[in-house]
C-alpha cells in the first residue's frame, strides 16, 4: 500500500482527505509523523461472527458478540450490551484458546480464542482474572480468600485465605498479576476497620506488610502489582476531585507521589524496551494535557508519546509483545480536523511502540459513539498481540454494545 505525505503538521486535512479519497489505502505500519486523518467510510454492521475487511486500513476484524439472541444453548447476552471487561483487564487465557466475556452474560461466557466459537457459560460473581503463563487457570478472589479456578472443569483451589482481613478485593477491579503470576495486590479492612492494601506472592506463600491506606492523601481507588512485581501502584481520589497515584516497593516504603492530575490515568503498567516498569496513559495534566505518556515507576520520568487528541484509553495486555500499547481513541472527525499538531485519530484503535519513536500501527475504526461507560471501546489485546478485543455500538447512541476483533498482522523482527 502507498503512503500519503504527511500534512496534519501543516494543518493541510482538506487535501489530506483529497488524497485519501483518490488513494483509497493507508499503511498499517506508519510512523506517526506521517498519519493523517482517515474517514471511515460507510459500512454496515458486519453479521455475527461475520469476518470482514476494514476498506480503510484492509485490516481483518470479525464481530464475535450478539446481544440479545442466543449465541447457544444457556450462552444468551444482555440485549443491550455483550463485550469484554476492560482495556486493561486480560480477555484471552494464556495460550489464546479461550477468550473471556464479562459483561452482559450473567457470569462469564467463554469462546474459543481463535474462531470466537461460544463454548460454555459459567456463573461466577467473583473477581476473576486470566493467569498470564497457565492457560488453564484464573486466580480469583472473593470474600476473604484467593483462589485458583479452571473454568474449563470448575474446579477451585483455595491459594491463599486472609485470615484477620474482611472484604479483599483484587485491586478492585484494576489489578493484574505480575508477569510470572506470582504476585498481586489485595485490599482489604482490618479487624479494627482500617483500609489497607498489601502485596502476596502466591510461590513463595509470602504476605507483604499492610499498607495504611488512610496515610496516602486521597480516597484510594485501587492499588495493584507492576508486571515485575517489584512495586505497588495505588490510585487515589482527591478532594479536589485530582486522581493521583503513590508508587510503593512490595515492602510498603513510598517510592514516588504523582500529584498531578491523571498523570497519566486510564492505562495500564507494562514493562518497556529498557526492563523498566511503566504507566502508559492518558494525561490529564499540563504541560502535556490530553497526551499519551510513559512514566517510569521508579523516579517518575516522563515520555511523551502522542500530541494531545482524544486517546480515551491505553492497554499493555500483549505481554508476550513488549515495547507496544494499544490505545482506544474516541472523538469524531469534526474534533480533530480543525486543529494542528493534534494526533489525527478518531473512532480508531491504534498500536504504539512506547520507545518515543512515534512509530504506531492502525488496527481498525471502531464506528463507536460514545454515550456512557458501557459503550467505551476499551480495546485490549492477546498476549501476544496478534488480536485485538474492542467494542462498539456502531454508530447508533444508545444502541446495542458488541465486541469485535481486529487480526494484527506483525512484521518479522
Amino acid at each position: 500500500m502507498s503512503k500519503l505525505p504527511s500534512l496534519i503538521s501543516k494543518g493541510v486535512f482538506g487535501a489530506a482527505l483529497l488524497l485519501l479519497a483518490l488513494d483509497g489505502s493507508t499503511s498499517a505500519d506508519d510512523r506517526l509523523a506521517n498519519a493523517h486523518i482517515l474517514v471511515a467510510p460507510p459500512m454496515d454492521r458486519p453479521a455475527y461472527r461475520q469476518s470482514v475487511i476494514d476498506p480503510a486500513l484492509d485490516t481483518s476484524f470479525t464481530r464475535v458478540t450478539d446481544p440479545g439472541q442466543r449465541m447457544k444453548t444457556g450462552i444468551v447476552c444482555r440485549q443491550d450490551f455483550c463485550r469484554h471487561r476492560y482495556s486493561s483487564a486480560q480477555a484471552w487465557n494464556a495460550d489464546q484458546t479461550l477468550l473471556a466475556i464479562f459483561k452482559g452474560c450473567n457470569g462469564i461466557c467463554f469462546l474459543d480464542g481463535q474462531s470466537y466459537e461460544p463454548l460454555f457459560h459459567r456463573l461466577v460473581d467473583d473477581d476473576c482474572k486470566w493467569h498470564p503463563t497457565d492457560p488453564a487457570l484464573m486466580i480469583c478472589v472473593r470474600a476473604s480468600q484467593v483462589y485458583a479456578w479452571e473454568p474449563r472443569t470448575n474446579v477451585r483451589t483455595i491459594v491463599y485465605v486472609a485470615r484477620g482481613y474482611a472484604n479483599i478485593q483484587f485491586g478492585p477491579n484494576k489489578g493484574n498479576l505480575s508477569q510470572d503470576g506470582n504476585r498481586l495486590v489485595l485490599r482489604a479492612t482490618t479487624r479494627t476497620g482500617a483500609l489497607v492494601a498489601f502485596a502476596y506472592d502466591m510461590m513463595e506463600k509470602r504476605k507483604y506488610p499492610d499498607i495504611e491506606l488512610a496515610a496516602l492523601p486521597g480516597l484510594n481507588d485501587y492499588c495493584g502489582i507492576s508486571p515485575s512485581g517489584r512495586y505497588i501502584l495505588c490510585s487515589s481520589t482527591k478532594d479536589d476531585q485530582f486522581d493521583v497515584a503513590y508508587i510503593l516497593t512490595v515492602d510498603g516504603k513510598l517510592v514516588q507521589s504523582w500529584t498531578e492530575h491523571h498523570r497519566p490515568g486510564h492505562g495500564d503498567m507494562a514493562i518497556d524496551a529498557d526492563g523498566n516498569d511503566v504507566y502508559v496513559g492518558i494525561s490529564k495534566a499540563d504541560p502535556d494535557k490530553w497526551h499519551v505518556i510513559k512514566r517510569r515507576l521508579s523516579d517518575g520520568v516522563i515520555t511523551d508519546l502522542v500530541p494531545a487528541g482524544y486517546g480515551a484509553h491505553v492497554s499493555a495486555r500483549n505481554i508476550n509483545r513488549p515495547g507496544w500499547v494499544f490505545v482506544s481513541y474516541e472523538g469524531t472527525y469534526e474534533k480533530i480536523a480543525g486543529g494542528v499538531g493534534r494526533a489525527p485519530f478518531y473512532q480508531e484503535v491504534i498500536a504504539l511502540r512506547i520507545d518515543g519513536s512515534g512509530e504506531i500501527r492502525r488496527i481498525g475504526q471502531t464506528r463507536n459513539v460514545v454515550g456512557d461507560y458501557i459503550s467505551e471501546t476499551h480495546a485490549s489485546p492477546s498476549p501476544d498481540g496478534s488480536q485485538v478485543i474492542w467494542s462498539s455500538n456502531w454508530g447508533t447512541a444508545g444502541g446495542p454494545v458488541a465486541d469485535y476483533v481486529s487480526r494484527v498482522s506483525w512484521p518479522k523482527e
